[in-house]
């Protein structure tokens, strides 16, 4: 009885609470049969398709087009790479053709493919000098293989800390840039040896009016002839992406490169020129050849490219 007296006064303290229904909630998802455009910005109206065309889009960045702007002037050249990859390769990396760039005076440009022959992920990273004296990176990675596009593809485009463009025109003044373009390594008293895994470099120098290409493969002594270059423009990639330093879980040390290059020298052994590099593609047929005692007629003249 004093337990059923002392509970009536305690529960007559609760107030009464009453429900109140609140505003349904919108489906978790987009409608079914709704259009992939409005899908992705649902639950929002939306755009006025007119408007993709039409509203102002964003300019590109200094350090994403380096030497954007210039016109061709009377007697200048746009480059003319030898390295395989064309405008449209370039573009779908999300990066101007190496064609499309006009160097002048002490300009130049420094660019590394890197290509691992056990994996897809491929980086292409460029280092551009200005005639003004600043510096800039743009680096791509991404999957390379078995798609129309590059798959997981991302990039950056950055300006180099004063004083970097200096160290990249040493660079460019490296005697390396006139070694044969594809070389195997011979040593004495051993036969030639084709290198199946590692990672393999494709090195280009751009110049006004001269333009390099360099092709290392995975042998150490090959990478260790072209170190220097490849640790710099590398280098000048890391640490602005975590995503991009993840394929270079150790960082960029050619050391033990080197070191096989240096040994390579000092046991008489050398880089010679790759017998097998540049073969014709099947089927390709050979330029005619002039009869015996007529003349071969003098090359038309090569009409410079139109400009971008």
């Amino acid at each position: 009885m004093i337990a059923a007296g002392l509970a009536v006064p305690a529960q007559a303290q609760i107030p009464l609470i009453i429900p109140i229904p609140g505003k349904p909630r919108p489906p978790a998802g987009p409608p079914p049969g709704l259009p992939a455009y409005a899908a992705e910005i649902w639950p929002y109206p939306a755009p006025d398709p007119k408007s993709w065309w039409d509203d102002p889009r964003l300019k590109p960045t200094e350090a994403s087009d380096p030497l954007g702007g210039r016109r061709v002037r009377r007697g200048e050249r746009l480059p003319a790479p030898d390295n395989g990859v064309d405008a449209s390769t370039y573009r779908l990396w999300g990066l101007m053709p190496l064609q499309w760039q006009l160097l002048r005076g002490q300009e130049a440009i420094l660019e590394v493919w890197t290509r691992p022959a056990g994996s897809v992920r491929q980086t292409v990273t460029r280092v551009t000098v200005r005639g003004d004296g600043k510096a800039f990176v743009q680096s791509r990675a991404g999957l390379a293989c078995c798609e129309a596009v590059i798959g997981r593809r991302l990039g950056f485009d950055e300006v180099l800390p004063e004083g970097r463009a200096a160290r990249f025109r040493e660079l460019a003044a490296l005697p390396l840039w006139r070694s044969p373009r594809d070389v195997r390594v011979e040593e004495p008293g051993l036969a030639d040896a084709v290198c199946l895994e590692g990672t393999a470099y494709d090195l280009t120098l751009a110049t006004p009016g001269r333009v390099v290409t360099l092709h290392r493969a995975c042998d150490p002594a090959e990478v260790g002839e072209a170190a220097d270059v490849i640790e710099a423009v590398l280098g000048a990639a890391l640490g602005h992406d975590p995503r991009f330093d993840v394929i270079f879980p150790r960082g960029v040390d050619l050391s033990a490169a080197r070191k096989a290059h240096a040994e390579l020298l000092a046991s008489g052994g050398r880089l010679k020129p790759n017998p097998d590099a540049r073969r014709p593609a099947p089927g390709a047929e050979p330029a005619p050849q002039p009869e015996a005692g007529e003349q071969a007629a003098p090359a038309p003249p090569i009409p410079p490219p139109a400009p971008p």
